[in-house]
């Protein structure tokens, strides 16, 4: 169980400094590809739509990830390898 928080923790950490990364170095002109980035998802302009005349249910799920998160992922998974947990 440890082990599972342990690996949810460098996941999201390697997001996140990620996105830093990414943000810091979209206006500089040698690093502006670590921000480029794809969308996937239902796009919240145009989500899904459920209406059942009484209620409405609106489905919309966006993700968006650049290559300084996908980096930082991997590197965030090359160090969770090489943790020892007891």
């Amino acid at each position: 169980m440890k082990k599972n928080f342990l690996f949810l923790f460098y996941i999201l950490a390697g997001i996140l400094v990620g996105a830093v990364i990414a943000n810091l170095c979209k206006n500089i002109p040698l690093l502006s590809w670590l921000a480029y980035s794809q969308s996937i998802g239902f796009s919240p302009l145009n989500p899904a739509v459920l209406d059942l005349s009484i209620v409405k249910i609106t489905f919309g799920f966006a993700m968006s990830i650049s290559v300084a998160q996908i980096i930082t992922i991997i590197g965030a998974l090359y160090f969770y390898k090489n943790t020892r947990v007891k």
